[in-house]
């Protein structure tokens, strides 16, 4: 079976999380745990999350009627729920016949096993073999005990891109995740390799509630990028923009 693009694709990460300031904090005070009491799944918004995802969902009531998403896919953590459900409710979009929300746990975040919570300073501290290991292999391969690899992610995201061809062909589509989803759709997407996917991911962390977009090309049936971490959305709405790494996630060395 020949599977199609959507017509349009969104990609989105979710708004400033609680735990994006928790992990600033503790990474400014030097601490080994960054001190959360959620699981990651269970991380809300921070208050400027809330206002950079109606800002976001400003954007897109802004556009055509003919433009808008036909489904929204996100990731069942919290923080990405709770940006598709403001995004849904700034842009008064309601959940139907005309607009379908589905949740996927194939756009959640990257899982980061003994790592999760700690700091820089905490995994050279308590795990110096696995950082030197993860320096040698590069975050691209390198897959912590209880953990995943960028590949992982990836692998599960061609099984999410091949259910979204399959079932919403010639729709428009938004997803909502994380950082790491961004990028790897990215990678996916546009044909790239580990050096030029890490080269982008070195340039700048995806901006919370930035989109990054493709539509199809109608004479190649290919999709082309349209968008890539765009923040206007924000800047028009004089919502601040963040980029801070996921707090639970084992940051950059």
């Amino acid at each position: 079976m020949t599977l199609s693009w959507p017509s349009n694709l969104w990609v989105v990460r979710h708004g400033q999380s609680a735990g994006n300031v928790a992990r600033d904090a503790a990474e400014a005070a030097g601490h080994v745990l960054i001190d959360v009491e959620w699981r990651d799944i269970d991380t809300p918004l921070s208050e400027l999350g809330v206002e950079q995802s109606r800002a976001l969902g400003r954007w897109f009531a802004q556009l055509p009627a003919h433009e808008h998403p036909d489904v929204i896919v996100c990731s069942p953590y919290v923080r990405a729920r709770e940006t598709a459900r403001l995004v849904m409710e700034e842009a008064k979009w309601s959940r139907g016949d005309h607009l379908r929300l589905r949740v996927d746990e194939r756009l959640r975040e990257k899982e980061f096993g003994v790592l999760d919570r700690l700091t820089r300073h905490g995994i050279r501290q308590q795990f110096p073999e696995l950082h030197q290991q993860r320096s040698h292999v590069g975050k691209f391969y390198f897959r912590p005990p209880g953990g995943e690899s960028w590949c992982d992610v990836i692998l599960r995201l061609r099984s999410l891109t091949e259910m979204v061809c399959r079932e919403h062909a010639g729709q428009r589509v938004l997803l909502v995740g994380h950082q790491v989803i961004v990028n790897c759709m990215r990678y996916l997407i546009d044909d790239l390799d580990e050096a030029q996917i890490l080269a982008l991911d070195a340039q700048m962390d995806v901006p919370n509630c930035s989109v990054t977009s493709w539509r199809l090309d109608a004479q190649t049936q290919c999709l082309k990028p349209d968008l890539v971490n765009h923040i206007a959305p924000l800047i028009d709405s004089g919502a601040p923009v963040t980029a801070a790494p996921d707090a639970q996630a084992a940051p950059k060395p």
